[in-house]
């Protein structure tokens, strides 16, 4: 009798708990077809993503060509109008010595006026001579005059042409800097998307672990289901009072005295102090259209906190459980089954007697995916049912 309560109780500890070992194990067949479509998402998300990161790093190369080909640019440049004020400084050099000359025959006829003229007129030897004297002069003030023509129009031009230069300067200086936010951007978006290919990544592997350990624990639910039923027919063919004798029908399994259990609901404490992390019933994955259903409390505390019994009775179980890690199950009577698990140190032994608040485990990590934590489940008649209306 102990050995089919501690049977149905192990069977109620795996993922998926139904009315009976069989709904149990539907329900775990059901989660594993969930994992397994969970999976598939992941995988397709993180090939797009990695798409994406290969585009991103192509538009980053791209990006930084063009970056090193403004640069280049814009050195040329910069050489361009090195080598322009060499040349207007030489021009203007050049013409200001010729303007300086000019200057100084404008002054010389200035000062020379009429007489000037006159002594050039009279000191000709003849009128032929006078007149050549005359052009020779027109012809230095009218080259002087084109030269300093020249002298300006090359000085405006050379002018605008460093204008323009400076503007294609400052112009590709704005490129340059717009390429380089650009190529921060690209580096922010791509760092970005990595981390998110992590998270994928790591949320996959999470649903390939926690798929292997419910496939693990079908596994072991269809051997329970097997000695359940290998024990079934044992009891039904040593009920033959005589060979083609009718069987009698089995009687009911005795109820557990109830030790008051019920009439504590809503006045116990909680097995230990902390965050709770995880409550009981149907929550949403916060990025993939499913959904998963918890049969009780996720109690996050400091590793090596101790754990307590919410009310009397004894242990029926006191092991190590794949997926749940060491657990704890304790028969409160009535019906009424307690279960803590992911403990790290268990300190009472299968069919010890334990009292409200009594010490039963310390909180671990082992098998827990969010740290330190305690797993903890009340259940009536072998159905989980909601913590939080029996515990403050």
């Amino acid at each position: 009798m102990r050995l089919l309560c501690i049977l149905l109780m192990l069977a109620a500890a795996s993922p998926g708990w139904g009315d009976s070992p069989k709904d149990e194990l539907k329900g775990v067949k059901r989660e594993i077809k969930a994992k397994r479509q969970l999976i598939t998402k992941t995988r397709k998300v993180e090939a797009v993503v990695s798409t994406e990161l290969q585009e991103i790093d192509r538009s980053l190369e791209r990006k930084m060509n063009d970056l090193g080909s403004l640069d280049r640019d814009l050195r040329n440049v910069e050489s361009n109008l090195d080598r322009t004020g060499r040349t207007i400084a030489l021009v203007t050099e050049e013409t200001n010595r010729k303007k300086r000359e000019i200057e100084r025959r404008l002054v010389s006829l200035y000062k020379a006026g009429e007489l000037g003229v006159l002594r050039m007129f009279f000191s000709a030897e003849s009128f032929p001579q006078m007149a050549e004297n005359i052009r020779y002069m027109r012809s230095i003030l009218e080259n002087d005059k084109k030269i300093f023509a020249e002298y300006t129009t090359r000085i405006e031009e050379l002018r605008r042409l460093k204008a323009s230069l400076e503007q294609d300067m400052t112009r590709k200086e704005r490129i340059k800097n717009g390429i380089a936010s650009k190529k921060r951007e690209i580096e922010q978006e791509k760092n970005k998307k990595f981390a998110y290919l992590i998270k994928v990544r790591q949320d996959r592997k999470g649903y390939e672990s926690s798929l292997k350990e419910l496939q693990a624990n079908a596994s072991r639910l269809q051997a329970m289901l097997n000695r359940l039923e290998a024990l079934s027919r044992k009891k039904l063919s040593s009920r033959h009072e005589k060979p083609g004798s009718k069987l009698k029908p089995l009687p009911e399994l005795p109820p557990v005295p109830d030790r008051g259990f019920a009439s504590q609901k809503g006045r116990m404490a909680l097995p230990v102090r902390g965050d709770i992390i995880e409550t009981y019933g149907k929550h949403k994955h916060p990025e993939f259209n499913s959904y998963t259903f918890s049969k009780g409390l996720s109690i996050a505390a400091g590793a090596g906190t101790e754990i307590k019994a919410i009310y009397d009775g004894s242990v029926i179980f006191a092991d190590y459980f794949k997926g749940y890690g060491n657990m704890i199950i304790v028969d409160h009577g009535g019906g009424y089954f307690s279960l803590y698990a992911h403990a790290a140190k268990i300190t009472k032994k299968v069919g010890a007697e334990v009292g409200k608040n009594e010490t039963l485990a310390t909180v671990g990590d082992v098998d827990s995916a969010k740290g330190p934590m305690l797993y903890f489940e009340i259940r009536h008649q072998g159905k989980p049912v909601d913590p939080a209306g029996w515990v403050r």
